[in-house]
């Protein structure tokens, strides 16, 4: 039996597609709130965050922004963190399950925090091996 490492054993192409799908969600959402930006200000004042205007603009600069860094592997292990914070965040301002009486409301926001989580485990993922050799940091 021989020895393989785990550098070499692997297809390269694999975090790449990884990184395009934890990517699109983040992509998706942050042009969804500039086409409605409005709605965007109106959710995160619901929520009870300061000047939601502002958190508007900075949520959708690091989902936009944080997306494309990973997707393309630059700064990627960077960019990873800065979602992971961005995610753990929302899962806890946005989707407070035990918060709601209504069982069909509590299993919905429930399924969103544990997507959040799972999405939380994939850039876990990425911050700690790097985004592969198939990127723009090569690591």
């Amino acid at each position: 039996m021989t020895n393989v490492s785990a550098t070499t054993s692997y297809n390269p192409i694999l975090p790449l597609v990884g990184r395009i799908l934890i990517g699109l969600i983040f992509l998706v959402a942050g042009v969804r709130k500039v086409m409605g930006f409005a709605g965007t200000v109106a959710y995160l004042t619901k929520l009870g965050f300061p000047a939601p205007e502002v958190m508007a603009v900075i949520a959708i600069i690091i989902e936009i922004g944080g997306s494309m860094l990973l997707i393309v592997g630059w700064r990627a292990r960077w960019a990873a963190w800065l979602l992971v914070l961005f995610v753990v965040v929302a899962a806890f301002a946005a989707h407070r399950f035990w918060e709601l009486a209504d069982p069909g409301q509590f299993n919905n926001q429930m399924n969103h925090f544990l997507k959040n989580l799972s999405l939380v485990g994939g850039l876990l993922y990425v911050a700690t091996f790097g985004p592969g050799s198939a990127s723009v940091d090569k690591s």
